[in-house]
């Protein structure tokens, strides 16, 4: 698969502090990839120094196999993005504002107005003035505003702020779709983890302005175990049938009520010797090693995505 965009040593240093540390990012032509990080570790700054928008202090970046410079205007035409919230002139309707944003990209082309707007569900109300608009209605808009122009690369940073559960349902069928039948290639911030788990190809974890991990999700779901987790006040009588009753070693308290096993033994075994003991339980169910547990782990176990 081709490399759509590269990055070598990208680094941004704001009043003496490094903000972006000699970041190496590759994203291949085509996939989904999901950028995940505490608030703070440099997502929004590398995107930013990605459309131009920041320049770095150190540090190169490659897109489509030209190196860019801040006179790029041509490259930057074959990027879509939404980076922090997306303005619009709130007394224009959704339209205008589409059309607005064809002509200062030079780019003429009524259907492509039309179908942006079916595709992310506003064509009910694509002569309403904008300041009318929910959080999520502006969302919608702004991706609408992104994906007009047909762009190579789409640049979506916390794409999903303020969409209900349907809302958010219907982006992800998108975004899969644009990937799938377009050929367009995403980087996607989120810090809904689940989501990303649905969608993405590649996953980047950036901790403190460094890039820690790039990976593959195929190469995680590979790597995910099942286990059993039991929720108890009474966690050390729980361990004690655990290792006593019935002979496992293989499990982890996360908390003084939380336990997880991680050995092959059937859930109706487990629950009538934890019975049989008299540990009272408040919930048993069977899980997987999410991408959230392998996040978690990556920041030494506190989540701020």
């Amino acid at each position: 698969m081709t490399t759509i965009l590269r990055t070598w040593d990208l680094t941004k240093v704001y009043e003496d502090k490094e903000i972006v540390s000699s970041v190496n990012m590759e994203i291949k032509q085509g996939e989904i990839y999901g950028f995940l990080g505490p608030n703070g570790a440099g997502k929004t700054t590398v995107m930013k120094m990605i459309t131009n928008l920041v320049k770095p202090t150190a540090g190169e970046i490659e897109f489509a196999g030209e190196k860019m410079t801040h006179r790029s205007y041509d490259m930057l035409k074959r990027m879509g993005s939404i980076i922090e919230y997306p303005v619009f002139y709130d007394k224009l309707s959704a339209r205008e504002n589409l059309a607005l944003h064809g002509e200062y990209m030079g780019f003429y082309d009524a259907n492509a107005i039309e179908e942006a707007l079916e595709l992310v569900k506003l064509r009910a109300v694509d002569s309403k003035p904008v300041k009318n608009f929910s959080l999520g209605m502006k969302q919608r808009l702004g991706i609408a505003r992104a994906v007009m122009t047909k762009p190579e690369l789409l640049i979506l940073d916390e794409p999903i702020n303020g969409l209900d559960p349907l809302g958010i349902k219907e982006l992800r069928e998108v975004f899969r779709m644009l990937s799938r039948d377009y050929g367009m290639t995403l980087l996607i911030s989120s810090h809904i983890l689940g989501e990303i788990e649905q969608i993405a190809d590649t996953i980047g974890v950036i901790r403190e302005g460094v890039l820690v991990e790039q990976v593959a999700m195929d190469t995680i779901r590979s790597q995910q175990t099942q286990y059993i987790e039991l929720v108890t006040s009474e966690c050390t009588k729980a361990v004690f049938v655990l290792e006593g009753k019935l002979g496992l070693r293989n499990y982890k308290v996360l908390d003084p009520r939380t336990i997880r096993v991680y050995e092959d033994i059937p859930q109706l075994e487990l629950s009538r010797a934890l019975s049989a003991a008299e540990v009272e339980l408040e919930s048993m169910s069977k899980k997987h090693h999410s991408l959230e547990d392998h996040f978690v782990e990556l920041m030494g176990g506190v989540n701020h995505v």
